[in-house]
């Protein structure tokens, strides 16, 4: 799998089969995507390592231009989308 990238920003192929997993077959993802994926940009800097800190921007456009709308944006819609109550 191949980087996604977004205006010299980019997304990690192990990050990117995350997110693939998590918006295809609804799998949990761990805490950084989390936090990004609840629209969270205190707790996504503060869970991010270097590298994705840095291509944080690169996430934001992957999801708004290629993730199904009801699967981020806040706790409970990703909480729905992983069928949790």
């Amino acid at each position: 799998m191949e980087k996604y990238t977004y205006r010299g920003y980019y997304i990690r192929p192990q990050m990117l089969a995350a997110l693939l997993r998590y918006t295809e077959e609804h799998c949990k993802v761990g805490d950084f995507l989390t936090a990004v994926l609840e629209n969270n940009l205190s707790e996504a800097v503060g869970r991010a390592d270097d590298e994705n800190l840095a291509n944080l921007p690169a996430f934001v456009g992957y999801l708004y231009n290629e993730a199904p709308a009801p699967c981020w944006g806040s706790k409970e819609k990703v909480k729905a989308w992983l069928g949790e109550k």
